[in-house]
């Protein structure tokens, strides 16, 4: 199945996309990222984020998951319970300025662009072609986390990192598509979504949610995860195959 995210050069195939996403208490965002890839040269992915303000270019911290490639197998396993007798199955570009920090994370180099004018602070051939953005205007006040890809036919190791949101209470998942600089209405997913909540569940207006059966302590190795997955609390599912509208997730969980 061929689906794209927001690369700055020609890919010949992406698929498998599985996204992590926790809310933590201290108004930050986690996100783990992680695909498969065939790329025939080098490029960047670049993941938009609804930043707060005022944070600079450290804002965003990069945690290295390249020992623990199988991160999302083990949370797929947490939905695989055989359930026993009683039990209930679940249901615009600035003039060149220095150059931006470049933080190494296992098989990456990675970047925050703290606005879309920062774009022109990274080399040529991890920028999205100009006026892009600008066909986006949801995008003004975005910052975008930019992990510079390697050649090759791959499933790379998991992409980590935390934000300071800007979005209260909610839970963000980066999947609008572009590619080959252009921006259509629907696109065609592959992607299945994780994320953690300490809130007593999902808004009754967001479907297709999963929840597990085990907690994470059973079968993920939380003590790898940099404090990202939480071993206590359940996790939530949803898997979007097929053609969806281009665009970003967002899940509102409800409030103990």
């Amino acid at each position: 199945m061929r689906t794209m995210c927001c690369f700055t050069g020609k890919v010949e195939e992406v698929k498998n996309t599985r996204i992590f996403a926790r809310l933590r208490t201290d108004g930050h965002q986690v996100l783990i990222y992680q695909m498969s890839v065939n790329a025939p040269q080098d490029l960047a992915m670049v993941l938009p984020i609804p930043i707060k303000k005022g944070g600079g270019e450290k804002a965003v911290k990069f945690f290295d998951f390249s020992k623990y490639e199988t991160l999302f197998d083990d949370l797929f396993e947490l939905f695989q319970v055989k359930y026993g007798y009683g039990a209930k199955a679940p249901r615009a570009v600035a003039p060149p300025r220095q150059f931006l920090r470049v933080v190494s994370v296992g098989a990456y180099d990675a970047s925050f662009v703290p606005t879309i004018a920062d774009f022109s602070r990274l080399d040529a051939r991890f920028r999205l072609p100009e006026g892009v953005w600008a066909k986006l205007p949801g995008y003004a006040d975005f910052g975008f986390a930019v992990f510079k890809l390697k050649p090759g036919n791959v499933q790379v190791h998991p992409m980590a990192f935390s934000f300071p949101t800007a979005l209260a209470d909610t839970v963000f998942f980066p999947t609008l598509h572009i590619h080959d600089g252009k921006v259509h209405a629907k696109e065609r997913f592959d992607h299945a979504l994780y994320f953690q909540s300490t809130g007593a569940g999902l808004d009754s207006a967001r479907e297709g949610w999963e929840e597990s059966s085990l907690l994470p302590a059973k079968e993920v190795k939380c003590a790898d995860t940099h404090g990202m997955i939480r071993p206590d609390l359940h996790v939530f599912r949803s898997v979007m195959r097929g053609k969806f509208d281009n665009g970003d997730v967002v899940v509102k969980p409800r409030k103990v």
